[in-house]
């Protein structure tokens, strides 16, 4: 195999405040007409897979790899992480299609189990790292909305205005980051990556209920240590 991986920055998903204050986490209006296209390519590339894996691996790199570099992005905080997850996720993903029979690749889901692969991937090398995580105990909120275009008048157009929002996503995207990963990965893989519950239930091998449970911890943490980096900031 001689694939290169070259991971581009997300371009999809970014975190916007909006007039309420209020955060969401959106998929983009391009990236959400994809939908309901992938489950038809995906299954005509699982196919292709099972018929000739070396000559099909690079379509499924271009098809995936901006997903799964997003993905290890918000997983580890840090691009240089995220670039190292990826690529070691295809990797590993690689190697495994070698072992499988045709019959599984070709009915294999194959969005739902490369995300299960990068968050294997992401979690052992966090286990390494050890990164510092923020306790749920004291909360957090996370939110998103799409860029829409907004008039040259609009007061949310000025060079300030836009200066507060960029501070306000990387704010955001600190919090989530610090956010235990056993919280941080279903929120991810529901309101970034736009999963249903029973599909984030699926890659993380739990119960339905688990998932629900640490989606809705996650929203309430983060909820609470926005609010308190507002009352922060309004401090200071």
């Amino acid at each position: 195999m001689s694939t290169t991986l070259s991971p581009g920055k997300p371009s999809s998903g970014q975190i916007r405040a909006g007039r309420s204050r209020e955060l969401r986490l959106v998929i983009s209006g391009a990236e959400n007409n994809m939908l309901g296209r992938t489950s038809s390519t995906d299954a005509a590339l699982s196919a292709s897979l099972a018929k000739d894996l070396d000559g099909s691996f690079e379509a499924l790199v271009v098809r995936f790899q901006d997903r799964l570099f997003s993905f290890a992005l918000r997983l580890t905080g840090r691009r240089e992480d995220a670039e190292e997850v990826a690529q070691d996720a295809f990797v590993r993903a690689y190697r495994a299609l070698k072992t499988y029979p045709p019959e599984r690749v070709r009915t294999m889901v194959l969005k739902a189990w490369l995300y299960q692969v990068t968050l294997n991937v992401a979690r052992n090398r966090l286990r390494r790292k050890r990164h510092p995580t923020m306790s749920l105990d004291e909360g957090h909120e996370n939110g998103r909305r799409s860029a829409a275009r907004e008039a040259p008048d609009d007061p949310e157009n000025r060079p300030d205005a836009r200066f507060e929002v960029k501070r306000q996503r990387a704010d955001i995207a600190s919090l989530v980051a610090r956010l235990p990963e056993r919280y941080r990965a279903p929120l991810i893989l529901r309101y970034v990556e736009g999963l249903k519950l029973e599909e984030v239930a699926a890659i993380l091998k739990q119960p339905l209920g688990t998932t629900k449970s640490n989606v809705h911890r996650a929203i309430n943490a983060l909820r609470e240590a926005l609010s308190e980096s507002r009352r922060a900031g309004a401090r200071s």
